[in-house]
């Protein structure tokens, strides 16, 4: 994981954490709202984790 621009490359783990904690957040709310439990919970998360790192400017890279 990369971030693109001159600022400096922060804590992968804490990154990784922040995102994950948001999708958790985001999922527990959409699954609220739809009021069904949602077995493609994993691919919803990839999804939502990978869009917040985009946005904030972070790109995902095979090493």
């Amino acid at each position: 994981m990369t971030q693109t621009g001159d600022r400096p490359e922060p804590d992968v783990t804490a990154v990784l954490l922040d995102a994950l904690k948001r999708a958790a957040d985001a999922h527990h709310a959409y699954e609220a709202e739809t009021g069904t439990p949602d077995a493609d919970w994993p691919a919803w998360y990839a999804a939502h984790m990978a869009g917040t790192l985009r946005d904030a400017g972070y790109r995902l890279e095979r090493s």
